[in-house]
């Protein structure tokens, strides 16, 4: 892809996804709002043929998923099949899985490896695989964070990143600084901005908190990154009304 498009990720609707039917009811709000694209994450139970079909027929793309990680281990050809019916290139998980948590630095160290291996088959399969994190991984175990560890020690061409510009500023990181560290390595970044409310840290709609968006943007077009999704885990309003918000401030930032 040469213009990055701007993409759903369906997390932050994820009460609104349970059947087939509130699901189609909420792609065709989505698509209304302007978005291309959708990032398919905690959905009820629908089939994936039902799937392809509603979001075809409205015009967007799957550009990603969030897939368990046991079902990459346990279930993964299903995993790629899935994967190659709805022409989506981008698989990712949503969070290091409590196990590798609780070993401290091994425990990173151990699924850097494994993931990688995850990652090796579903590149042959002609998929990707990308790490999306939070704020925890910037836990420091000597001169590196976490997060330094899971990317300086599994192999690039295997285990990509799909930053998240909230929780790496959650965790006292710089977003612009990581995704220009993850260069021609990710191919979706996740957008969400944040905002002090009764002085707790609080998500918030792209532009309407206190990230430094012109930097993050200018590092995402830098790296490369092809798909700009817009995830707002909690929200303070109608999550559709949320995602219009981001979607029109973004706009007027220069993309779509």
């Amino acid at each position: 892809m040469t213009k990055p498009v701007l993409a759903a990720q369906l997390y932050t609707v994820r009460e609104y996804t349970r059947t087939a039917e509130d699901f189609a009811a909420s792609m065709k709000k989505i698509r209304q709002i302007g978005y291309q694209a959708v990032q398919v994450s905690a959905i009820g139970p629908i089939p994936h043929q039902e799937v392809k079909a509603i979001v075809e027929d409205l015009g967007l793309t799957i550009c990603n998923t969030h897939i368990p990680y046991d079902r990459l281990w346990n279930d993964l050809d299903s995993v790629i099949e899935q994967h190659h019916l709805w022409n989506c290139r981008h698989v990712a998980i949503g969070s290091l899985p409590a196990a590798y948590r609780e070993e401290g630095e091994d425990g990173y160290r151990r699924f850097a490896q494994e993931a990688s291996q995850v990652g090796e088959k579903l590149h042959a399969a002609g998929l990707t695989f990308s790490y999306h994190n939070h704020g925890f991984e910037f836990e420091r175990f000597g001169k590196r964070t976490a997060l330094d560890i899971i990317y300086e020690e599994s192999d690039p061409r295997y285990l990509q990143a799909e930053i998240d510009t909230y929780w790496v500023q959650h965790g006292g990181g710089d977003p612009a600084a990581w995704i220009r560290r993850m260069k021609g390595r990710m191919p979706v970044v996740h957008l969400k901005d944040m905002v002090i409310v009764d002085r707790q840290q609080v998500m918030a709609e792209v532009g309407e908190g206190n990230l430094n968006w012109p930097a993050i943007l200018d590092a995402c077009r830098e790296a490369g990154v092809e798909w700009y999704a817009v995830e707002q885990d909690i929200c303070r309003r109608d999550p559709f009304e949320s995602l219009r918000i981001s979607y029109e401030n973004l706009r007027a930032m220069g993309l779509a």
